[in-house]
């Protein structure tokens, strides 16, 4: 685990120096300021919460790169359950982890060439408001733990979530997934291109896409756009990352 005292983006940074490292490589910035999420959404930082990225060159027998969020969402997840208890924890489609139903880490996967960039943050001493959302840090339910110590636990679960990936498949990963989901048939909103529809969680297609059960009778199968538990705010999102 490389770390450093400031960078503008951890992806960014591990991006412009990839030729420097190998597969697996992991930079931590004590200090981040101009963080992003999905879709160009700014990412704040305080400083003790975790920013991290991780340098991934698909490996023989390593399937869609994209499933790797969800590899890095059950790494989250088994360091939480070592935080607090488990039922406390839920995985949001596509990329988030939830503490008591509140947004507390996010996840951004980037392409760069034939490489992948991997960044988390994830709220350890303070969480940002959003206007969308309720966000969450361990602080706030009086967990302590270090940025760096996390980090290194993190990457160490990582490592072995992958391992598991590239030896059980895809169809693994996704059964480990949905175990720690939101139960089939909960009520989710989501935003695509074509414009948002309500419905209920009707699991992952083989390949990731979130399932709905709208309430206009169609089954949309949704492979981007953002998902909330309750009908969205109106208007643009600020400080999330993932």
């Amino acid at each position: 685990m490389l770390t450093l005292p400031e960078v503008g983006s951890t992806n960014d940074w591990l991006r412009e120096n990839a030729s420097q490292f190998p597969d697996g490589q992991w930079v931590r910035a004590e200090r981040q300021t101009s963080g992003r999420g999905r879709l160009g959404r700014q990412w704040q930082m305080p400083e003790g919460n975790l920013a991290m990225s991780g340098l991934i060159r698909p490996q023989p027998g390593e399937g869609n790169p994209a499933e790797l969020g969800f590899v890095a969402a059950l790494a989250l997840h088994d360091v939480m359950a070592g935080l607090t208890d488990t039922a406390r924890l839920q995985l949001k489609w596509p990329n988030d982890v939830l503490l008591d139903g509140a947004k507390l880490s996010g996840i951004l996967l980037e392409r760069e060439g034939d490489q992948l960039v991997l960044g988390i943050g994830v709220n350890i001493v303070a969480a940002p408001k959003l206007p969308d959302r309720a966000t969450i840090s361990l602080a706030d339910l009086g967990l302590v733990i270090a940025a760096a110590d996390f980090a290194e636990r993190l990457a160490a679960s990582f490592a072995a979530r992958r391992a598991e990936w590239r030896a059980g498949g895809f169809a693994a990963t996704r059964a480990e997934w949905l175990a720690r989901a939101h139960p089939i048939g909960t009520p989710l909103w989501a935003s695509q291109q074509e414009g948002r529809v309500a419905g209920r969680f009707a699991g992952l297609d083989p390949d990731g896409a979130l399932r709905l059960d709208g309430e206009d009778g169609r089954v949309h199968v949704i492979h981007a756009g953002d998902v909330w538990g309750a009908p969205p705010a109106i208007g643009p999102t600020n400080g999330e990352r993932g």
